[in-house]
């Protein structure tokens, strides 16, 4: 079935959690010609934490038996034509689970972008390698990987969803890889914050499950969607800056 024309495109965060494996090839997707150079300068930047063991822990953040998952998978992305995966086949943290993104059409996936340290922003539909890099972590020749991110990846989504509805779902650390408010000068952008009663910033894995599922309303039935959404005391609410999803 072909996505209608015009529905939202969703930003989401990547998960810590990653499925291993995948098949060898070239790197394809909706960004990779754009973000070829900048891609290429953090791959190459990665690839000298690595030879080096206290900043490639610091770089992928983990440490034992994950850093040894983490080095292995890091060393093929640097080699080139590492292992590939969908995205939306990549990701296997709990915001995903409850997207559920296997039982939505390959249309309606590639409404899903998604900002990373390691490609800057991938739809859930590219290709992406098994990869541990927080956007928070800085690395020599690039520095801070938000900030060096910001200007392509701003550059990049602001030719492609010029006139479309944007709704943004993201963590302040992935929002900064982001000048969302330049972005919204070329859409119409929605910005949705998850929040306790008293209004702060609910964490954990009961909001990222409900962000899950907000998204997965978004993305099938569009803003009207999301400004009705109610589930398991969570309800949309909207404000002068978006929609906060409130919990009881």
């Amino acid at each position: 079935m072909t996505d209608a024309p015009g529905a939202p495109i969703v930003l989401l965060p990547p998960s810590e959690g990653k499925a291993p494996g995948g098949a060898r090839g070239g790197a394809t997707g909706a960004f990779a010609r754009r973000l070829a150079r900048p891609r290429t300068a953090v791959r190459e930047a990665l690839g000298q934490a690595l030879d080096d063991d206290v900043l490639a822990a610091r770089a992928l953040g983990v440490r034992g038996e994950l850093l040894d998952i983490a080095l292995a998978a890091s060393r093929q992305v640097v080699a080139g034509r590492p292992p590939l995966l969908p995205a939306w086949q990549r990701y296997t943290g709990v915001v995903w689970g409850h997207l559920d993104p296997s039982s939505l059409s390959a249309d309606v996936r590639a409404r899903v972008f998604v900002p990373s340290g390691l490609y800057g922003v991938t739809t859930a539909e590219d290709l992406i390698a098994d990869y541990r890099l927080k956007l928070s972590v800085s690395l020599e020749g690039v520095g801070n990987l938000a900030r060096y991110w910001r200007p392509h990846v701003t550059r990049a989504l602001s030719t492609t969803v010029a006139g479309r509805t944007v709704v943004a779902m993201l963590p302040e650390e992935h929002s900064a890889a982001i000048d969302l408010d330049g972005l919204a000068g070329t859409c119409d952008l929605v910005e949705v914050r998850f929040v306790n009663s008293e209004g702060s910033r609910s964490v954990g894995h009961v909001a990222k499950a409900t962000k899950g599922l907000a998204a997965r309303a978004t993305l099938l039935g569009g803003l009207e969607a999301l400004e009705a959404f109610s589930m398991d005391g969570w309800r949309a609410r909207r404000t002068e800056t978006g929609i906060d999803i409130v919990s009881a």
